[in-house]
């Protein structure tokens, strides 16, 4: 059995006792937050629109980290002009 949740403009397939990293929400280490359910697959089928309406997807909030950096480095040939930036995005381990 899994669902198929939206969140932050993301759809993300989930089961029962999946870790799930997404982007950064409000809530702290411990709180427990729900999700909207799209589509559940079972034995019995797939179920979707009105008919998940009633479905629940709720976690609890494992972490609240930054990934590992990426360096964002830009350059224009021949104008001397090069910068280079670095970049951690937060997520929410759930």
């Amino acid at each position: 059995m899994y669902a198929i949740i939206d969140n932050g403009n993301k759809q993300y397939k989930v089961q029962e006792g999946d870790v799930v990293k997404f982007e950064k929400l409000n809530a702290n280490e411990g709180e427990s937050v729900s999700f909207k359910v799209l589509m559940v697959a079972d034995e019995n089928g797939i179920k979707t629109g009105a008919e998940v309406e009633s479905a629940k997807v709720t976690g609890t909030v494992v972490k609240q980290a930054k990934d590992k950096k990426i360096i964002v480095f830009k350059y224009k040939a021949k104008k001397n002009e090069k910068k280079k930036q670095g970049h951690r995005q937060p997520y929410t381990k759930v």
